[in-house]
């Protein structure tokens, strides 16, 4: 980790860059920059939100100045040890991997030269960290996808993306909560809801879940809850792929 350093990012906000590259060897720091600094700020901390390289600290003005916040920070991090492995809680998602909800798969398989069933298998076959939450309420941002698997992001973004869509985009993977729009590869489908307001912090996944995909038939997707509805037939946009 390196020596911590933090920006003043508005009248309320800090940031605090903890390292300069995604690494998943950074999750145990970013834990405990995250627990270090909700004890440190206590009632006067608004949003605490972690990425892959820093946190944002959103505190109240009316119970901290700015030099009294970044006082806080610093404080925190001062002596700053890695949290213990198993901080986060594992998940087993189950996906139905097939072109008519994932069209890119088809792409994927071509360029490496393998079935479509394969590269569901190598999707499915090692955990992955989430790293951090935004884009949309719920979506987790994991990786890291095997090398060969990573793909860029599609040169023209979707206008809609089906809730549960899981997704590709260079080594890092994801799974879309709502309908949005989206530019990264669309692999499969989910039939698992990830965000909901009658869940205890409203998302499934948190920084530092373990999370790993499980290859499911059609009809185990529709069985558990799942639309399979064409993405096709959603009226997205035609995308190209970035070259």
């Amino acid at each position: 980790m390196n020596d911590p350093s933090i920006e003043t990012v508005g009248m309320d906000s800090l940031i605090v860059r903890l390292f300069d590259s995604i690494d998943e060897e950074n999750m145990p720091w970013m834990l405990a920059a995250d627990q270090a600094l909700r004890a440190a700020f206590g009632e006067a901390l608004i949003d605490l939100v972690p990425s892959y390289t820093t946190l944002l600290v959103h505190y109240d003005i009316e119970c901290l100045d700015l030099q009294a916040a970044r006082a806080r920070v610093s404080d925190a991090l001062k002596g700053l040890t890695p949290a213990t492995s198993g901080e986060g809680q594992r998940h087993v998602i189950p996906v139905w991997y097939d072109v008519s909800v994932g069209p890119e798969l088809e792409r994927i398989a071509e360029r490496l030269g393998v079935s479509p069933e394969e590269v569901s298998a190598r999707h499915c076959a090692r955990d992955y960290s989430v790293f951090a939450l935004g884009f949309a309420p719920g979506y987790a941002f994991m990786g890291r996808l095997d090398d060969e698997l990573a793909t860029p992001r599609l040169k023209t973004p979707r206008q809609k993306v089906a809730a549960g869509s899981v997704a590709i985009a260079e080594r890092q993977t994801a799974v879309y909560p709502t309908l949005s729009p989206g530019g990264w590869n669309i692999v499969g489908r989910t039939p698992v809801a990830l965000f909901g307001r009658d869940r205890e912090g409203y998302s499934l996944f948190r920084p530092g879940d373990k999370v790993r995909f499980e290859a499911i038939s059609r009809e185990a997707f529709i069985e558990q809850g799942g639309d399979p509805t064409p993405l096709a037939e959603r009226g997205d946009t035609p995308t190209e792929a970035q070259t």
